[in-house]
């Protein structure tokens, strides 16, 4: 769900004023920031636990960070950058362990529930997608980053930020018509 331009505007005000140390600001922050770094967390790891421990280390890293961030309005590209990383060393660590231990063929059900047969199919057609693609495709039709700031998250040039988006919308829309291809 895109957040609108006085949102946007808003979170920068919160953010200058956590970094010039207001405590309710970072409150205020963490209270609208949370559930949608939660909803991230979970569609890229699949695993309730693992998002809720991401989304706590990415907010540690991002509250000692406050002041490395030069411009308050990059505020979401970078949080959801923390937050992308510390997801995606999971991701590292938990195939590595795969690896070693599960048969090839072993592939874990999504464990975030189901809002209804959309929710589910949709959830399925996600975790479909490689890693790379579903990162892209969460962050741009489910939380509304721009391509820029895409690219600025998960540490790609924005024409392969586009390309990752142009592909998960097509293999998705192949999933969700049952298209094999």
């Amino acid at each position: 769900m895109a957040h609108s331009q006085t949102d946007r505007v808003y979170d920068e005000l919160l953010v200058t004023l956590v970094r010039s140390g207001d405590r309710w600001a970072g409150e205020r922050l963490a209270a609208r920031w949370q559930p949608r770094m939660m909803r991230t967390a979970r569609r890229l790891l699949r695993d309730d636990e693992q998002a809720r421990e991401a989304v706590q280390e990415a907010w540690g890293g991002i509250c000692r960070g406050w002041v490395t961030l030069s411009d308050p309005a990059k505020f979401p590209a970078w949080a959801f950058g923390i937050l992308h990383r510390k997801c995606a060393d999971r991701i590292r660590f938990e195939q590595k362990n795969r690896a070693r231990t599960a048969p090839l063929d072993d592939v874990p059900e999504p464990s975030v529930p189901a809002r209804g047969e959309d929710a589910a199919a949709i959830d399925q057609a996600l975790g479909l997608l490689s890693a790379e693609h579903r990162a892209a495709a969460v962050l741009f039709f489910g939380e509304g980053l721009t391509l820029r700031e895409i690219a600025a998250v998960t540490g790609v040039p924005v024409g392969t930020a586009k390309s990752r988006i142009f592909h998960a919308r097509r293999q998705m829309k192949a999933a969700l018509e049952g298209d094999d291809r």
